[in-house]
């Protein structure tokens, strides 16, 4: 049975969200409802004597105070480090110390007013080397005692996580008599989602359990987790999802679910919980700031002999996320190139700030832009031309990748050749007004995150499908166009006869959650499954009223009938109405999950992830002009040459490029988070913190790869988490071409290009990563000791 899901389906919620008919998270509401607020911490490190909320419990309006006393347990990703308020000791800028519910916001604000806390401050550890130097003050002096998860993984004091790759012998590679060996440091500050829907929640409490509406990515974490704070059973948890307002990785974790849950059970009324603006800002979980050393032995002729890098990322105050993301640099840092002998380590480091997170591509931006600054460096040392040494570097069919995986398919070699002909055709941009004129092509490599994924489809009498699975609609339009065209296609009628459920965990099965492509491929492997299972059913039933065989029949158009130009046959919905008569409801369950790509035996070591089951690739070019006297970078063109699969929907694909792109244009050249030496993040809104504009949005020219090998179902790929992953390498490579000045840091703000004109930004070193990669280990790779 061939399926053709391919079409330009028009996404189903375009009219409600365009005319504000959308019903978010943040407009939610029921009579009677109560609103809360949580109380944080001012400083970043303290010893937490009390907190008396006797008097604000007393306010008027006030319905439920909550404290740690009402919160025991303690949650994570990889190790379970973070409790839901401060208990015993505050860690970062932020911390919740309470919350509370009252009949009214400004009510609310009050009674947090009226709480008393004392603090007594203790020495801080706000940036990575603070946190690595020797004697720092511990962000977790009892780490020792944290539930961790998964086994393999290095972790000790203020090192929250060490993930290590290792296959072949580097050393004798670096020894080598016929290599240059090129070393490159790299440092890229914090990025904030900021999505539009800041994070919202409204709890209940009812019948012995709770139900909490809420605007995440990931219903089955915020339930499980939510359980494991206030210590019941996850079964007594309900979690349901409205439309959300934007995400980008941001709503990937934990967040303040609980918070308005416990309030929900205290006060046996709703609780609405929304971060304002500034708490978004100011505990948001950012793509983490990280800080990168990679050092290659090369030949003259371009064979990659041996690598080595070394990968900090700054988790802030809890492991969250980054102990997972540690598994990342395997495959971003560790892609692109055929390497003879690789050696990594990443470290997820503790500090007092805000804890850090998932963002579109996580890990694989910075990596991507080190990375390829580091092969133009090569290419440089080597005396080859930077393009000429991709195409002959690039991954192939046949290679290893740096855990040992082989690859299947020569997919990024003719992505470059793709790449060159758009370029060709193309009439360069010209700069004649004194402005730098540069141009770069890099290569990126990510991969779909599978794991299980659950689906069921509902037959219903009148023709149409319903749709039931965990799934999110974040704004990529999976839920809303790519899934229903796969249900579609399957069960032979139209998209829009598809209804698709909204999440529910109480009526949907497991699924890991929305982000990291994942959505079309592994939730449509557990649609495809489950429509396919409707299908045989309802080809079976009709088999038996047109005296036929299941194989003698069609089912398309909205119609079963007997193959052939004069067949005879019934409508879907005859068919459907009768087998439900007959036989009851009709309906299939599927399921997905890893595959299960095999590594080389022995060469990682703490990694989630050692192997990836659905490789993507992808090319970026772009022309940049550099203004002399104020460092102001301009993009003038761009290009992207993504590896799709198969695209179910070009126009959908295209607009989630378009979209990526130009956050990516923000990490690259605007967006900027300092955190100062008290721990506190200076950015607090939009009108300190610059994302791109209209002004700033540069039309992208897409051209779409098909047909490289994927184990997604009908051969897609995820489209919609890669196109942010090259662009700040492609603007930065520009940039040093144009500039002739080594661009070491993100982003690439008038300032710092403007000193890097003038030759007074200094040469980035990381004195804090050791010279030896032995040294920057907590043990040896491989050993359990």
């Amino acid at each position: 049975m061939t399926v053709d899901a391919v079409m330009e389906f028009r996404r189903r919620d375009a009219r409600d969200k365009l005319t504000g008919r959308t019903r978010y998270t943040i407009d939610r509401g029921a009579p009677g409802m109560l609103h809360a607020a949580v109380l944080r911490a001012e400083v970043a490190s303290g010893r937490l004597v009390s907190v008396d909320t006797s008097k604000a419990a007393a306010l008027p309006g006030v319905r439920a105070v909550a404290t740690a006393a009402d919160a025991p347990g303690r949650f994570g990703i990889g190790v379970s480090d973070h409790s839901l308020f401060a208990d015993g000791q505050v860690r970062y800028v932020g911390e919740p110390l309470a919350a509370v519910a009252a009949d009214t916001p400004e009510q609310a604000q009050a009674a947090l007013s009226a709480i008393e806390v004392v603090i007594e401050p203790l020495p801080a550890v706000v940036t990575m080397a603070d946190a690595l130097a020797p004697g720092a003050p511990l962000v977790h002096p009892e780490w020792q005692d944290y539930e961790v998860l998964p086994v393999g993984g290095a972790r000790a004091g203020n090192v929250a996580w060490e993930a290590t790759v290792v296959r072949g012998d580097v050393d004798a590679a670096f020894a080598r008599p016929d290599v240059t060996i090129v070393e490159s440091t790299f440092r890229v500050g914090r990025q904030n989602h900021m999505a539009f829907e800041p994070r919202a929640v409204v709890a209940r409490y009812e019948e012995d359990r709770f139900h909490i509406e809420t605007s995440t990515q990931v219903p089955w974490t915020i339930r499980n987790a939510t359980a494991r704070f206030l210590g019941v059973p996850a079964s007594q948890v309900r979690v349901t999802v409205p439309p959300v307002g934007g995400a980008f990785g941001l709503k990937f974790d934990i967040a303040i679910e609980p918070f308005a849950a416990l309030l929900a059970k205290k006060s046996g009324r709703s609780v609405r919980l929304v971060n304002s603006r500034e708490e978004e800002m100011l505990t948001c979980l950012f793509r983490e700031n990280a800080e990168i050393l990679i050092r290659s032995a090369v030949t003259r002729d371009g064979e990659i002999a041996g690598r080595e890098a070394v990968v900090l990322m700054d988790c802030g105050a809890h492991g969250g996320e980054q102990i997972f993301l540690t598994t990342m640099t395997a495959h971003t840092l560790g892609g692109n190139y055929k390497l003879g002998a690789v050696r990594l380590a990443t470290r997820a480091v503790y500090t007092n700030t805000a804890p850090n997170g998932a963002f579109r591509a996580c890990n694989g931006v910075y990596n991507t832009f080190a990375l390829e600054r580091h092969t133009d460096e090569i290419a440089a040392a080597i005396g080859m031309d930077a393009l000429a040494f991709r195409r002959r570097a690039v991954l192939g069919d046949g290679d290893l990748g740096a855990t040992g995986q082989v690859f299947e398919g020569d997919v990024l070699g003719p992505m470059l050749e793709r790449m060159e002909a758009l370029r060709a055709r193309a009439t360069p941009q010209k700069v004649d007004d004194g402005r730098l004129y540069g141009r770069a092509t890099t290569v990126g490599t990510w991969f779909v995150f599978t794991g299980p994924s659950a689906a069921t489809v509902n037959m219903n009498a009148d023709g149409s499908a319903t749709l039931v699975t965990s799934g999110v609609e974040i704004g990529s339009g999976s839920m809303m166009q790519g899934l229903p065209q796969i249900v579609a296609a399957t069960l032979g009628i139209r998209p829009e006869d598809v209804i698709v459920r909204q999440a529910d965990t109480d009526a949907a099965g497991y699924d890991v959650g929305v982000g990291g492509g994942r959505q079309t491929t592994s939730l449509g492997a557990a649609s495809l499954a489950a429509a396919q299972d409707v299908r045989t059913k309802l080809l079976a039933f009709a088999a038996g009223l047109l005296e036929a065989t299941p194989d003698d029949l069609v089912m398309a158009n909205g119609r079963i009938e007997i193959a052939g130009p004069n067949g005879k046959g019934f409508t879907i919905a005859e068919v459907a109405a009768r087998a439900q008569a007959a036989l009851g409801p009709i309906g299939g369950t599927g399921a997905a999950t890893r595959t299960g790509v095999p590594p080389l035996p022995g060469c990682v070591a703490g990694h989630f992830i050692d192997a990836i089951d659905i490789p993507v690739f992808a090319v970026h070019d772009c022309e940049v002009a550099v203004d002399r006297d104020t460092g102001h970078v301009e993009v003038l063109s761009y290009r992207v040459v993504q590896d799709v699969g198969r695209a179910l929907n070009r126009s959908a694909i295209g607009g989630q490029i378009q979209g990526g792109v130009v956050q990516g244009l923000g990490y690259a050249l605007h967006e900027e988070v300092t955190v100062d030496d008290l721990g506190r993040i200076r950015q607090c809104g939009f009108e300190t913190y610059r994302v791109p504009l209209a002004g700033d949005v540069v039309p992208v020219e897409v051209d779409l790869y098909e047909g490289a090998p994927s184990l997604g179902p009908l051969g897609i790929k995820g489209a919609g988490e890669v196109p942010i992953l090259n662009v700040g390498a492609t603007v930065a490579c520009a940039v040093t071409k144009a500039t002739g000045r080594r661009v070491q840091e993100l982003p690439l703000t008038p300032p710092r290009v403007l000193a890097l004109l003038l030759g007074r930004e200094p040469e980035l070193t990381l004195p804090h990563i050791e010279p030896a990669f032995a040294d920057n280990l907590l043990r040896p790779h491989g050993s359990s000791e």
